[in-house]
């Protein structure tokens, strides 16, 4: 069986294109935010595989990214199976004491062993961890009616930063927990965002099962490819931005207010739009500018 070859001419030419974003970001923190929309929009084995690749290949260029993982679609799917109904409230789901030991189960146990072990496949890079590891994300209840859904409180990047010294991928599940030791699921999407303003990152990058941030919320055609933090703000107070994009672009300004040079929203179910975005020209999501 034969395959067929790229023409030499346009992978020079994509190499060469990616040389200045390659210089230009080398030794950089990269804080990526794979959504669990992503990893259900795609085949998942072959999503997570095209992620892992895209992950171990920053690295091996001298980028340090950090991963940040939700679990929505796959939390809601044990639940089914169990015979519990997921219920929302403000968009976030109501979590019961049954509904958190799930959450843990499912982030911590089965969505971020899936992501490390598939970043591993190409060596020793990746380490897990949730946020109740070495207090990393210390959080609060957001409200009695929500249950133990969280708020981020604090950060303490600590144990990311001696990983990334060391040459290794941070996996983080987004479980955080109080003074007094309880655990609270956090909405990944903000976690993401005080991540990465902890870290001092150069770059914070949402991979979701969206193009981007739309213009008109209706009309995939009306993607914006760059916008500002005060732009994002306005769109949010005018219901421009709705439903599960405004957690994305609010974690964009957080990071972007806490000194990120740039945040990201891409369709994360397309083959390798993480490395398009970063290192070609024309990139293929939404750009958030200070």
């Amino acid at each position: 069986m034969t395959t067929q070859r790229r023409d030499p001419a346009i992978t020079a030419e994509l190499l060469i294109e990616a040389l200045p974003y390659i210089r230009r970001f080398h030794g950089s923190v990269v804080v990526v935010k794979y959504g669990g929309n992503a990893l259900a929009g795609a085949d998942e084995a072959t999503g997570l595989s095209s992620f892992a690749e895209d992950i171990v290949l920053l690295q091996a260029v001298g980028l340090k990214p950090v991963v940040v993982h939700g679990g929505g679609p796959q939390i809601a799917d044990l639940l089914r199976r169990v015979g519990k109904e997921s219920q929302f409230k403000d968009g976030l789901r109501v979590t019961d004491a049954e509904t958190l030991e799930v959450a843990r189960m499912v982030l911590v146990g089965k969505v971020n062993s899936d992501i490390v072990g598939a970043i591993n496949m190409h060596g020793s890079l990746a380490v897990g961890l949730s946020g109740v590891d070495a207090n990393l994300i210390r959080a609060d209840v957001r409200s009695e009616d929500l249950g133990f859904v969280g708020d981020v409180t604090s950060v303490d990047p600590t144990i990311v930063e001696r990983l990334v010294s060391q040459g290794l991928v941070p996996v983080i599940a987004t479980i955080g927990s109080d003074d007094a030791g309880q655990s609270y699921n956090i909405n990944a999407d903000t976690v993401a965002g005080e991540i990465a303003a902890a870290l001092g990152a150069t770059k914070l990058v949402f991979l979701s099962d969206v193009a981007g941030l739309r213009a008109d919320p209706a009309d995939p055609s009306t993607v914006l490819a760059e916008v500002t933090a005060s732009q994002v703000e306005e769109m949010v107070a005018s219901g421009a931005a709705e439903g599960g994009m405004v957690p994305k672009v609010e974690a964009c300004v957080i990071a972007v207010h806490g000194g990120v040079s740039a945040a990201h929203i891409l369709d994360g179910t397309v083959p390798h739009a993480l490395l398009v975005e970063l290192f070609t020209d024309g990139g293929v999501g939404t750009m958030v500018l200070p």
